[in-house]
């Protein structure tokens, strides 16, 4: 069965950033998702990006972001993340919320 990219971002709203105690959706770091039906699964492509280049938690995002991904269930493929620095990471990204939790309203 068919996964839908709602199903995507609900799985990696459950992705705390460590630091920040965030949700990488809320966050912004998300900058595109891809699904391409496959051999009856659905292949899941990634792209986020990091607050800095110099995060000291991107592997560990990389790695649970793709486990959530994963943990959608039987319709899920392959599983792609990778993390991008183009165009940088700005707070304008984060939901209304989050921006208001850090004082960028």
């Amino acid at each position: 069965m068919a996964i839908s990219a709602e199903q995507v971002y609900q799985a990696l709203g459950t992705v705390i950033d460590p630091d920040l105690k965030l949700n990488i959706v809320d966050l912004g770091l998300i900058c595109e998702v891809r699904i391409a039906e496959s051999d009856g699964k659905s292949d899941v492509d990634v792209t986020m990006t990091l607050i800095s280049a110099e995060c000291p938690y991107g592997p560990v995002l990389l790695d649970a972001a793709t486990k959530a991904v994963e943990s959608i269930g039987d319709g899920v493929g392959r599983v792609r993340v990778a993390i991008t620095f183009t165009p940088p990471w700005t707070p304008d990204r984060m939901t209304e919320e989050a921006r208001g939790d850090f004082g960028y309203s």
